[in-house]
Order: structure tokens, then C-alpha cells, then sequence
């Protein structure tokens, strides 16, 4: 079965009015984290094998999926027999393997870590603090077809500011609302590998995104699957007040589940 290997170790310093008191992939988008919908919406394609690569606070993922079921379903508890019963059918079908990748350890250098568990097999990877309305099996399907050793999800750029006009005297002529995909594409975070895509990975300080990422564009090797409808990350509290409002609003757009 295919795997997912989610990164889930960073500090999450952007949103630390959450991540001081638990790791960014556990704050909460409608009573459930956000590493939760990330899951699902691979699930939803049928990839139900994960690789958590914890960091931070990574005890506490750990302990969110071993206590899952006590904590999503109802139970019975019969002290005198040291009995436990669950009850209802298991909404999930997954199988997560937490690996702890080190506390300081860059993007590369969690992937390095957890490459044994790939079988090298080709596979798909994500971080642990973004959502879209996308379909993981047609960017594993593109990659296939394109044959290259890596393929990475690009997106419009978000226009988050608007743009003063101004004229020479520096008065102001006109405010425009910075349009999406001003400074073209970038990392939507979706990517699906072979494992030989991660031979340019160093050691613990290897930036994902750098190096490894620059070295296979130069040879050839990195395909980009664009997709133009909804992506966002959780960078901020406004970013995680913002998707609170699309889930409360019962059309969270990717709820594809």
C-alpha cells in the first residue's frame, strides 16, 4: 500500500498562541486537528498507510492516535473483569507509524530518517498544517505518467495584500486588491516521490525545500501538478480563524470525505 509521510515536527513558532501548549498538526479545526483532515482527505483516495515524523511535542501525537478510540468512540469499562469495550464500527481504516525525527531536524532530514519505512517505494508526502480541495490519486496518477523522480503540487500565489498606486508625489491614486498568482506558483505542499528523490537529502540540517528540491529541478526530475481551486495553510491565528469559519459554515471546501 501506498504511503503518506506527514511532517509534523516543527516548532509552528507563527502560531504560537496555540503551538506553546501542543504542536501545530494537533490545533484544532472543528473539534478536530488538523493533521485529522489532512488524513482524511487522503484517506478519501484510499491511501490509509501514514508516516508521522514527530518533533516537537511529538509525544503528544503519539499519545492522540494510541488513545483514538477512547477518545472518538463510545465504551465500556468493567473493572472487575480488566475488560474494555468499544462500540460502533471504526470510521478509520489507518495505519500510522509515528517515528520521532528529532526536535531540531529539518524538513530533509525528517524525510532521511523515516526513508526505511518506505520500502523504497514510490510514496506521498505533506505537511502536517495544510488543507485543499484536491485529489491525492490524480497527483499520484500524473506522476506516474510523467516518470520523473519527483512531483510537486503548485498553486497560485495567495494575494494577502492589496497594492498601493501612487504617482510622483507620492499620493496615493488607487488601492487594488493584490491579485492571486501575482508572483506566480508556489509549494502547494502535495508532493508524491520516489525514494530516490531523497538521495540529495543530507543530514538533520537539510532544508527539504532547498537544495534537495533545487537539485532535482536541475536535472530534470521535478514535475509540477498545478492546481488552481481552494489551498491554505495554517500559518497564523488568522489563518486558523479563517478555516474554523469555512468548517462552521458546513461548506469547508476540503471536506471531500
Amino acid at each position: 500500500m501506498t504511503k503518506v509521510v506527514i511532517l509534523a515536527g516543527g516548532f509552528g513558532t507563527r502560531l504560537s498562541e496555540e503551538t506553546e501548549l501542543r504542536p501545530k498538526p494537533l490545533t484544532e479545526i472543528g473539534g478536530k486537528p488538523i493533521l485529522w483532515h489532512i488524513m482524511k482527505i487522503y484517506a478519501a483516495a484510499g491511501f490509509e498507510e501514514f508516516v508521522i515524523c514527530c518533533g516537537y511535542k511529538g509525544s503528544m501525537i503519539k499519545s492522540y492516535f494510541v488513545n483514538y478510540f477512547t477518545e472518538n468512540y463510545d465504551l465500556t469499562v468493567n473493572l472487575g473483569r480488566n475488560d474494555l469495550e468499544f462500540h460502533g464500527n471504526p470510521s478509520e481504516n489507518w495505519r500510522v507509524t509515528l517515528v520521532d525525527t528529532g526536535i531540531d531536524t529539518m524538513t530533509g532530514g525528517r524525510l532521511k530518517r523515516i526513508r526505511s519505512y518506505l520500502n523504497e517505494e514510490t510514496f506521498c508526502m505533506t505537511y502536517g498544517d495544510g488543507v485543499a480541495d484536491i485529489n491525492p490519486l490524480e497527483i499520484f496518477a500524473f506522476h506516474k505518467s510523467h516518470g520523473n523522480k519527483a512531483t510537486i503540487t503548485a498553486v497560485p500565489s495567495p494575494g494577502r495584500f492589496g497594492v498601493l498606486e501612487m504617482n510622483d508625489t507620492s499620493q496615493v491614486t488607487a488601492f487594488v486588491e493584490k491579485p492571486h498568482n501575482e508572483i506566480g506558483r508556489i509549494n502547494g505542499g502535495f508532493f508524491v516521490l520516489e525514494s530516490s528523490a531523497l538521495d540529495h537529502v543530507g543530514g538533520d540540517d537539510s532544508v527539504w525545500e532547498q537544495k534537495p528540491l533545487q537539485a532535482l529541478s536541475k536535472e530534470g526530475e521535478l514535475q509540477a501538478f498545478n492546481h488552481d481551486k481552494f489551498w491554505m495553510p495554517m500559518d497564523t491565528l488568522r489563518d486558523k480563524r479563517e478555516l474554523e469559519r469555512l468548517w462552521d459554515s458546513g461548506n469547508a471546501p476540503w471536506k471531500v470525505w
